[in-house]
């Protein structure tokens, strides 16, 4: 547990001592991103926890854990799958750094490379019950537009370079007002590496942190999507027919759009992508699978956008 600071260990185990109990002892830290942070704290007790450490002085990062710890409370309090918030320092004032302590979910975020129907229903159904959580309940909350707000895709389009596709698919989303209709609460990095499941039950969502106030439609689209690039085309249909089940809809309201969107929420080329879906458990996803799959379901989108 060398990579974890003792302040920040001390200030956890506090977090974790039951009312007249013997303060824990730590048995363990292992990685759950790429081997590092977050980390799952394992307690002497049997106990277990979901560790998260940032940078005080980062404002970005403050944001980010203020978001998440709030996501955490509203899920938890109307009935959305994702961990218990058990402590969080805003300033870094109790544990030397920001830390964010959640409980654990059973279950894992590893990817099967083999589609499962039963798995995307599951995915997309659970994806509704976002739609319990009442506006009223999000006051104050920042407004989401896309996915993954806070990552300029558009200046990486102009950095790395861009393609005919992607400049169509600008075009198009710059000439259309943002759909306003039913806003709620949005999770706002879906993709399967932020879910966790046992079988093909989804027991949580996971990293919270550019949650906010936005359209249904920017979450399934970015499940949508998901399922294309994991599995090929035709899989996003799968995640759709769950949600619309479990939502009572016939269909998604402006799909086409928020689906151009999803697909502008990528890197141009999908580098940067590639090592964190491989490290879920898909290393025969390489950059030009990824690409060639996102580039797929985004013409389809433009296409149905007209």
């Amino acid at each position: 547990m060398s990579d974890i600071s003792e302040a920040v260990l001390d200030w956890a185990l506090d977090q974790l001592t039951a009312p007249g109990r013997p303060r824990p002892t730590p048995a363990g830290a292992t990685g759950l991103r790429e081997g590092s942070n977050p980390w799952l704290l394992r307690l002497d007790d049997g106990r277990s926890a979901v560790l998260r450490v940032g940078d005080p002085d980062d404002e970005e990062q403050r944001e980010r854990f203020a978001v998440e710890a709030r996501s955490l409370r509203i899920a938890g309090a109307h009935g959305v799958p994702s961990p218990r918030l058990i402590a969080h320092d805003a300033t870094g004032a109790q544990a030397g750094a920001l830390a964010l302590l959640s409980t654990v979910i059973e279950g894992s975020s590893r990817i099967p490379v083999e589609p499962v129907s039963e798995q995307l229903h599951e995915y997309g159904r659970a994806t509704a019950a976002l739609r319990r959580v009442p506006v009223a309940a999000l006051d104050g909350m920042a407004r989401k537009v896309r996915p993954i707000q806070g990552v300029d895709f558009a200046g990486a389009r102009r950095r790395q370079g861009t393609n005919s596709l992607l400049t169509a698919a600008e075009e198009a989303i710059a000439a259309r007002p943002v759909p306003d209709g039913e806003p709620g609460l949005v999770h706002g990095d879906l993709w399967l590496g932020n879910t966790l499941w046992v079988g093909a039950k989804l027991t949580g969502f996971v990293d919270w942190d550019c949650a906010g106030i936005g359209e249904p439609g920017l979450d399934v689209a970015s499940i949508r999507l998901d399922a294309a690039l994991m599995f090929g085309d035709g899989h996003e249909k799968a995640v759709l027919a769950g949600y619309l089940a479990a939502g009572g809809r016939e269909r998604a309201k402006d799909l086409a759009y928020w689906d151009v969107v999803a697909s502008l929420s990528t890197p141009p080329r999908m580098t940067e992508f590639v090592s964190t879906i491989q490290d879920q458990g898909r290393p025969d996803l390489d950059r030009s699978t990824l690409q060639r799959r996102r580039d797929a379901f985004l013409r389809a989108a433009l296409e149905r956008l007209g």
